[in-house]
């Protein structure tokens, strides 16, 4: 990092420690909103405040209704921008934020488990989960104003209703979203060790029906083909498939098979996911799949696999590698270690990065027990991560710093 960008970065922490308690009163107004991702009212809330406080730092800013998916309407997808002083052309870069505005949790949990504040440890329903992360983009955004940052081509804040189902209805905004972004940066909270994220598994989902043939299990047997037998032996060969590649991992979660015991099973049916850190992972499990579903166990029967769902890997690539080496010079300069992990888990970030944009992830505060209860954010770290992430903002959309 060049002294300039030192001196930038020891400018910001300031006005970040200077912010926090408007954090920490803007946090408890969000954690007091249900919006879980079914409830769209609840989500839309969320829309509303972000739209507003977007608006007040100049963005331009639309919001997008998507269709219902499997029959469940969501909340709107907020996507902002606003052109810097820096043309692509000169060295300017486009830098994509996304955080999300649903939870996991029912409408009514706001109020039977409010936001609380116990020292520096803040809890509540969405506390790290996403409503930290995303006050921590809104936060450096705020301070990257206030400081007349605007040495970039573009930036864009994204928000998404539905994040917490695998963004069915956002995905494809989302995508379109990210298209032209040089750099993006996912505003998860960082894990409970105060890393970022350099890596999120793919997820493929897979339907592997076998067909067989009926007969009356007591006076013809032998006319039958028994796919629940098939089935069997083919999870057997499916989950002998762990193990075979690095990072990758094959899971039957779902065996159905048969309407009665005294019937020769003329059908079954089975659920696969497949986990890897790479696409070319899961493009070797779905061949084995395949090629085990080609040699069925059982004469008679056979095999059809069906892809029903991908997810693509945040993948470990040399230019995430070079974000997540200027964030980590970024930290030391704010006087703290940065690791790097990777996880199994996917978010939007994923969808990012599937279309070859460079992503980071885990850049909100520190949090965790995501999901739960017993969730938290730990509000001392709130300063040094938005001084990182706006610094890391402004130093990635100034091209011209190499």
């Amino acid at each position: 990092m060049t002294a300039p960008s030192r001196e930038r970065t020891t400018t910001l922490l300031p006005y970040a420690e200077a912010r926090l308690e408007r954090y920490l009163a803007d946090l408890a107004h969000l954690v007091a909103i249900d919006s879980g991702s079914y409830s769209p009212a609840g989500v839309n809330r969320m829309a509303d405040w972000t739209r507003d406080r977007l608006l007040g730092l100049g963005f331009d800013v639309e919001r997008i209704t998507p269709a219902p998916t499997h029959g469940h309407p969501v909340g709107d997808v907020v996507i902002a921008r606003k052109r810097g002083e820096l043309p692509v052309a000169e060295g300017g870069r486009r830098v994509l934020l996304v955080a999300h505005l649903d939870t996991v949790f029912e409408d009514g949990t706001a109020a039977t488990r409010p936001f609380a504040l116990d020292d520096r440890m803040a809890r509540g329903p969405g506390v790290s989960d996403d409503k930290g992360g995303l006050l921590a983009g809104l936060s450096a955004l705020e301070i990257l104003d206030r400081t007349g940052a605007r040495q970039y081509a573009e930036l864009v804040f994204l928000a998404t209703p539905d994040e917490e189902i695998g963004s069915p209805a956002s995905r494809p905004v989302t995508e379109a979203a990210a298209c032209g972004a040089h750099f993006a940066l996912a505003l998860e909270c960082a894990r409970e060790n105060g890393d970022v994220v350099i890596a999120r598994k793919g997820v493929a989902d897979f339907r592997v029906t076998v067909t067989g043939r009926a007969a009356h299990a007591g006076i013809e047997p032998e006319r039958g083909a028994n796919a629940a037998l098939a089935a069997a032996h083919l999870v057997v060969a499916l989950q002998a498939l762990n193990g075979h590649w690095d990072d990758v991992t094959v899971n039957v979660g779902v065996v159905r098979a048969g309407t009665r015991a005294n019937i020769v099973c003329p059908e079954a049916e089975l659920r696969v996911e497949v986990r890897s850190a790479t696409a070319a992972g899961i493009t070797a499990a779905r061949s084995a799949i395949e090629a085990a579903a080609a040699r069925p166990a059982v004469p008679g029967t056979t095999a059809r696999v069906e892809q029903l769902d991908l997810c693509p890997p945040m993948e470990d690539t040399p230019a995430s590698r070079r974000m997540f080496d200027r964030a980590r010079r970024i930290a030391a300069d704010l006087g703290v270690p940065l690791g790097g992990a990777a996880t199994g888990g996917v978010g939007d970030a994923n969808f990012i990065a599937g279309i070859g944009v460079p992503t980071l992830d885990g850049l909100g505060p520190v949090g965790g027990a995501d999901h739960t209860p017993e969730e938290w954010l730990d509000t001392s770290t709130v300063p040094v991560r938005v001084a990182l992430l706006a610094s890391l903002v402004a130093e990635l959309g100034d091209g011209r710093a190499g």
